[in-house]
């Protein structure tokens, strides 16, 4: 299965939720392979706690694949090279978890059909390896994007793979607007698929949101604030849910809605069991949310007729 990660723009929680992501499948016995297609600001390796090879990437990542500089990018099996102690030991039972990184200093690109080419070549050559292929695109309508687009159009070479996108939003009026307008604006996702070659039906039924950072307002963490907070707080869950269900992103097209995480607020990583259950310091709501996202990405009844 190809997953495309995009958000309508950054601090969204794409990346460090994919992240997540990847970290459950790989946990449940898939292999699993991540993709940095955020060619502006890379940062996968980060929250695989990867330091290292953020330098190494340098000359070796997928910016400098795609332009052809190299003739293979850097791979990275983040079991035996993660530097989170958690990580270090691979759980037994586990599938493979392999990031390719992006370049630090690449930059967004104008694509063409060489790195399309390329792209897709990478991508066939992943699927003999890989259960799941998670491509974490850069914020907005980028290049990232439209070669993601062109690559999985019908005449692309990607047509005919499973392919999913998870569009990530945070629970904020101005983030439910800006997901919408990724998605089915004049110059969204659906609109330049299709002007690419793609079925509208086909491409709208791969896409779901994912909530980011939405605050449960029935947890303990917000038992503290006076009646009027708590008044106001709901009411604007509420309208924001109304604004959402009016834009077509409402609560039938969410994969899943990831808890607001104090950990996830000051550091950008991966949440492990031992931080639930062990050292306590994240909420098993999150641990259970990432769980469910993961499981729901390959159940056909959360994705319609697919």
């Amino acid at each position: 299965m190809l997953v495309f990660a995009a958000s309508d723009k950054g601090g969204t929680g794409r990346s460090v939720t994919s992240a997540n992501l990847a970290y459950h499948r790989a946990l449940d016995g898939d292999d699993v392979c991540y993709l940095d297609f955020d060619f502006g600001s890379p940062t996968a390796a980060a929250v695989f706690d990867l330091p290292d090879v953020l330098s190494e990437a340098e000359g070796r990542g997928l910016h400098s694949y795609l332009k052809g500089k190299t003739g293979e990018p850097l791979r990275v099996d983040v079991w035996s090279r993660t530097e989170h102690p958690v990580l270090r030991s691979r759980p037994g039972g586990s599938g493979r978890l392999v990031l390719l990184p992006g370049d630090r200093t690449g930059g967004e690109f104008v694509t063409d059909e060489e790195n399309l080419h390329r792209c897709v070549d990478l991508v066939l050559r992943l699927k003999r390896e890989f259960d799941v292929i998670i491509v974490d695109l850069s914020a907005g309508r980028s290049y990232a994007m439209d070669l993601a687009l062109a690559a999985t159009s019908p005449r692309g070479g990607l047509g005919r793979l499973k392919t999913r996108w998870l569009v990530y939003h945070r629970w904020t009026r101005q983030h439910v607007m800006a997901a919408a307008e990724l998605v089915y604006g004049k110059q969204g996702i659906v609109q330049a698929g299709v002007a690419m070659g793609h079925d509208t039906d086909a491409l709208s039924a791969s896409i779901r949101f994912v909530r980011a950072a939405v605050p449960n307002l029935d947890s303990p963490m917000w038992s503290q604030v006076s009646a009027a907070q708590y008044a106001w707080m709901r009411q604007c869950d509420t309208q924001l849910e109304e604004i959402a269900a009016a834009r077509g992103i409402g609560k039938t097209r969410v994969l899943s809605s990831i808890p607001l995480e104090p950990v996830l607020q000051w550091q950008e990583r991966l949440i492990t069991d031992e931080d639930v259950h062990d050292r306590r310091i994240a909420n098993v709501e999150t641990w259970q949310k990432m769980g469910e996202l993961a499981q729901r990405l390959t159940e056909d009844k959360h994705w319609g007729q697919l």
